[in-house]
Order: C-alpha cells, then structure tokens, then sequence
C-alpha cells in the first residue's frame, strides 16, 4: 500500500441555480487572456442537453478516456504510441472549433460612433478569429434552461435509449444544472495521451496541470480527455486547463469557483487513496463495478494503520488530521450520498455529485402528495419523465439500484429533519432501511443544508519545507512498481501516467524509459525538443 493524498471536490446538484457565477469568476481570474475566448475551464450546463463541446460524452465518437482491450489491460481508447506517431500531425479525434464555438463580439463602434439618423444603429456580432461579420450558431450555454430542447437535447449522449420515455415539450420537461470542471483524475487520460509529457499530475495533492514550456501544441490530450476540459488556445498554440486554482489551494484558500459560488454547493477537502490499487480499480471488467472499485481505493483517514503508513508515505500531519475533518470523505464514503460522472471512462474523476432529488419530490408534489415517505417518492419512478436511468447512465454506468440508493438517503434525511421540526419520533425503522441512524442522517443534513464556511473547506497549506518540490513533480502513480512503472506495461501502449521513470535525472525524465531488461531507452513522444535525441538521425549505437 502507498498512501497518496489527493485534493478532491463535491456538488450538490440541488443546490445549483444555474446563475453561472463560477463561469464568470473563474473566466475572470485564469481566462482573460487573447486567445482563450472559448477556453471556458468552469462551465455549467442544463441537463437533458448536448453539453460543451457538443456531445463531448459520446466516445464512441471522440474516443476518450479508457478501454479495456481483449486481454484485459487498460489501453487508451484513441489508440497507443504507434497510433499517435501515425496521426501526429492530424488527430481524427480532435473536435473541431465549431464543436465548441467561434469566439465573437460586437461591433460596439457602430454604436458609440454612429451619426444622427431615423434608423436605430445595431452592433452586427463579429468574429474574434477572422474579424468579419458572423452569424452565432453555438455557444457553450447554447442549451441553457432547456433553450431550443425541442431540438437539441435528443442530442444528450445520455438519452440513447430512452426517446420513447423522455418527451421534450417545455411544459413537461425535467432539467437540473451540472457544474463541471476538470476531473483531476486518478487515472488521468489526458496526461497518458500527451506525447510531449507536458501534462503531470502532481504528487501532493493530484492536481492535473500543463508545463506550458513543454507543451508542443500536439493536442492528444484535448481528444484523450473524456470530459473535454482541456482546450488549445489559438493564440499562444498551447493547450490550457482548470488548474483546480492551485495557488490558493497552497495557501489553504478554496477555488474561485467555489469561494463564489452563490448556492454554496461546493466542498473542497483532502482524499486519501491506495496508489497501489488505482490500476487495478480502473481495470475490472464490468463497468457498473467501477464506483465500488473507486471507492475500495479510497483509505480510511481513522484508521492508524493508515495514518502511521501516509506518515511514511511523506503526507504531513496536518494534511492527515484535514483528511479526517475532510467534507469530500464524509459525503462520498461515509454517508456515501456522493457519485462519479462517468465512472465507465475509467479515470478514476476526483469531482464528484450528489444527484439532485428535487426534481423527484416535485414530481410527486405534483399528485398531491408530500416527500416525507421514500416509498411514496419512489413508486413514482416509473412515471418521471426522466427515468432513473438517465441519472444512473451520468453517474454509475447505469447502475440504477446505487442512485436509487443516494436518492432515498436524502429523502430519508428530509423526512428526519421535518420530523424533528415537528417534534415527532424518530423514525428508526426508515433510517435504518438506508442504512444509517439519527447521528448519521443529522450529520448528513449538516453538511448538505447548514455547512458554514469552515465545513464546506477543509484545505490545509502547502509544506514550506517541500516547495522546492514544486519545480519537478511527477505523476502521483510515477514510482517503482506503480501503474507507470512501464515494466508492467507494453512498450508499443502509453501507461496510465507520463513516460517518466523513478530514477531517472531531468532534463531526461520525460523522454527515457526502461525496458524489460533494465536498460535505458529514448523515447522520442516524450522527446521536450531539448537536447540530444539520440537514434534521430541514425546514429550508430543509438537505443
């Protein structure tokens, strides 16, 4: 066992009132810059709808993320070394900018500047690209409040299936909001895929980042990302991601999104996790399989076995005692009301979602009954017009039976709390049907309904003492025996983390590997352009 520690989030879906204030905030404090008109790191999305960029969760498509090939090892969907030399120059998988959308503005000069006249002046929408008259046709809040759902949210990957049982007219629609940022995987897909070895993942808190230095503009990581949070500016030919506002998290402080967000959904708080076991989690067969997978790595922050094995591991105390106060670990292994959105791209995503209940409970408040009894809300499923297993196709691979699980937990702690108000009895009987008791359901509430600021982020700071760390970090799975050990792995397959070995002296340690036999061969994907590359140009004796 090797104890990581890994800075993870929770949404609570039912409080998202789609105002759009973590987009604002965070475009305007890591995305102002020429060229990242259409980088929108932090976007929010209504669903049923076609998300940013469009249809980003159909990978038969786009072919992100993790499969599982015939011999049960985990590959790359978009193919291994040989495929990426092969389409180097040109990435079929690559959604186009009209996937996303052409950047514009408006011709605001015709305003301020136009003469007397009968005609009102109008400011025409003009390209950021070209600067010639435009016509928008796409944007990344395109499907806001179910806009235009009559045509554009069949397009949900995530409706496949269900046509018949989902009907799209306004007035009987269901929708919810889905904040979504990067995932800053366990698994990560995007730092496997970049042929550069300019994306890494950091090894004291799990934070997914770009090197912008050695960012060669290749783009493998923007098609090898499933959930397609990583964008490439058109301007400064690199590619660009939500940094999870890892300054402030040093500092002890929350991400910009969350320390503004107006529903105060958001909790922030430190994970830690097996190493050892992420490979072989992301790899089960079956992918309904794969959040108890996730969460079998996950380790226990009370546990002393634990905490002497993390003080070992390098984890500092303080980060230790955070992991026990943590809010992320309450929700999604104790009360376990939190889920993973797709969990079948084997990432392994560290953002996770407590599936909204709302639209539930009104459904049933629409017959005239109240949300008190489980058993009322749920014999209504059948009849929502959006099934569960829309949730469930979102969340756990289509594991209806887990989402029905969270669903019932909350409408459990809603019928305790009102009985509480009310001064009835508790009610053991439903508590302990979902498996939980008065202290754990009132908890529960706490966090969901009443979490005050120190609740909702507990975030330690960076070590002084480690910083100088900093300057050369590797992936958290990037040690003897881990999964980028590429001992484990077919020299012909990218591994589960950058090509950089234990051992191995920089500037060199993102374009050498071992082989089977030990020795030290160059790999010319991790090639930085600095330096020798060695058998580029046939020379004798080259490995």
């Amino acid at each position: 066992m090797r104890v990581m520690s890994q800075i993870a989030m929770v949404m609570n879906l039912d409080k998202c009132i789609g105002c759009h204030t973590c987009s604002v905030t965070c475009k305007q404090t890591w995305t102002n810059r020429s060229g990242s008109e259409y980088v929108w790191f932090n976007n929010v999305e209504t669903k049923p709808g076609s998300g940013y960029p469009r249809r980003y969760e159909d990978q038969e498509q786009w072919k992100g993320g993790w499969k599982l090939d015939r011999h049960g090892k985990l590959r790359l969907k978009a193919g291994g070394r040989l495929r990426k030399l092969l389409t180097l120059f040109y990435n079929p998988d690559l959604p186009s900018l009209d996937d996303f959308y052409e950047p514009w503005t408006y011709d605001y000069q015709s305003l301020t500047t136009a003469p007397l006249s009968d005609a009102f002046p109008s400011a025409r929408p003009k390209s950021q690209l070209t600067g010639r008259d435009m016509r928008p046709v796409r944007g990344p809040n395109w499907d806001d409040d179910l806009a235009g759902s009559g045509t554009h949210a069949a397009a949900d990957p995530n409706l496949e299936g269900m046509a018949e049982q989902v009907r799209m007219e306004f007035e009987q629609a269901f929708m919810f909001y889905l904040p979504r940022i990067c995932e800053h995987c366990l698994n990560p897909s995007c730092v496997a895929s970049c042929p550069s070895g300019a994306m890494y993942k950091r090894a004291e808190d799990g934070i997914v980042l770009v090197d912008q230095d050695r960012c060669r503009g290749w783009r493998m990581c923007v098609s090898g990302c499933p959930y397609k949070k990583v964008y490439f500016n058109h301007r400064t030919g690199k590619a660009e991601k939500c940094t999870f506002c890892y300054p402030r998290i040093e500092a002890g402080q929350p991400t910009v999104c969350s320390e503004t967000c107006v529903g105060r959904l958001r909790h922030l708080g430190v994970m830690l996790y097996d190493a050892d076991a992420v490979l072989q989690a992301a790899s089960v067969t079956d992918e309904k399989d794969l959040y108890e997978a996730q969460l079998s790595v996950f380790l226990d922050p009370h546990d002393p076995e634990v905490q002497a094995a993390a003080a070992r591991d390098g984890i500092a105390h303080d980060w230790i005692e955070a992991a026990k106060r943590s809010p992320v670990n309450a929700l999604i292994t104790k009360h376990r009301v939190a889920l993973p959105l797709h969990p079948e791209y084997r990432t392994m995503p560290m953002v996770w979602y407590v599936p909204p209940l709302s639209p539930v409970a009104d459904a049933v408040h629409a017959t005239g009954y109240h949300d008190d009894d489980p058993d009322r809300i749920f014999a209504a499923i059948d009849s929502l017009r959006i099934p569960m297993e829309y949730l469930a196709n979102l969340f756990t691979a289509g594991d209806t039976t887990v989402v029905e699980g969270v669903l019932r937990r909350l409408t459990a702690m809603r019928a305790h709390m009102r009985a509480q108000q009310l001064g009835d009895p508790v009610d053991h009987d439903l508590l302990a049907s979902v498996g939980t008791d008065a202290e754990g359901i009132e908890d529960l509430y706490r966090l969901l309904a009443i979490a005050k600021y120190d609740d909702r982020y507990v975030i330690p700071r960076v070590h002084a003492e480690g910083t100088g760390a900093l300057m050369a970090q590797h992936c958290s799975l990037d040690y003897p025996g881990g999964g980028a050990d590429y001992a484990d792995h077919d020299q012909d397959q990218l591994g589960t983390a950058p090509p950089t070995l234990p051992g191995l002296s920089a500037p060199h340690g993102g374009s050498h590997f071992r082989d089977d036999e030990g020795q030290v061969r160059f790999n010319l994907l991790g090639w930085d352009g600095s330096g020798r590359a060695p058998g580029l140009f046939g020379e004798e004796g080259a490995k």
